[in-house]
């Protein structure tokens, strides 16, 4: 399973990046909005921390809504790096749009997904990933567990190639759910990141180790 960052923050990627442990990089306009910097410039920040990488994703999304005007913004994307995957919002023009780029060997994320038949159709139109976004869809009262239970059970069944990159993640539990649900890749705000590595008894168990190793040094001191 990969583990991407979800953000646009290059100090919070360049530290979580350090761990070893993150595959890949998903923005947003909103997320690159947040750091008041010019687009193109945060993209190419983010590809320079993972310059050494032999394979990784870094998602910039298109802003328009035509198919045409999709495709012409990302062809221009795709000039900055090869490791860039150009995400497309699942509405009509952005299917036609995924098409046209998968038939050109341009990866694409298929994003704001919300049902099994939007990532179904994702899925036909031959999306490297699709975006699933759990948060969102909790909020209103739909359980997003079975959502990515839907898409997993349907991608096997017609041996689909598209990943399941689970996205709007609100908790660490979240995390070990969708991974056990036989998702991809989850991407992950940095302090979600961060709480993996977390637990109370992990903390409590170092805390004695090293107070008893202490202690033991002190007596050999004397």
């Amino acid at each position: 399973m990969k583990i991407f960052l979800d953000t646009s923050n290059i100090d919070e990627i360049k530290s979580a990046y350090n761990t070893g442990m993150i595959d890949g990089v998903t923005t947003n306009p909103s997320l690159i909005a947040k750091e008041g910097k010019d687009f193109k410039e945060v993209i190419n920040e983010i590809v320079e921390i993972f310059k050494d990488t032999k394979d990784t994703s870094i998602s910039a999304e298109v802003i328009s809504t035509n198919a045409q005007e999709m495709i012409k913004e990302a062809k221009e994307l795709v000039k900055i790096h090869k490791f860039i995957v150009i995400k497309v919002p699942i509405i009509p023009e952005g299917i036609i749009a995924i098409k046209e780029l998968s038939n050109q060997g341009i990866k694409t994320n298929a994003t704001l997904c919300f049902s099994a038949n939007q990532a179904l159709l994702a899925a036909k139109a031959g999306a490297t990933y699709v975006s699933p976004f759990l948060g969102r869809l909790d909020d209103i009262g739909v359980s997003s567990l079975d959502l990515i239970k839907e898409i997993r059970t349907i991608y096997d069944n017609f041996d689909f190639k598209t990943e399941i990159l689970s996205a709007s993640i609100r908790s660490v539990d979240q995390v070990s759910q969708v991974a056990s649900l036989g998702s991809d890749i989850i991407t992950l705000p940095p302090k979600i990141f961060k709480e993996m590595f977390k637990h109370d008894l992990t903390d409590k168990g170092l805390a004695a180790f090293l107070k008893d190793w202490e202690e033991l040094q002190n007596k050999l001191d004397k």
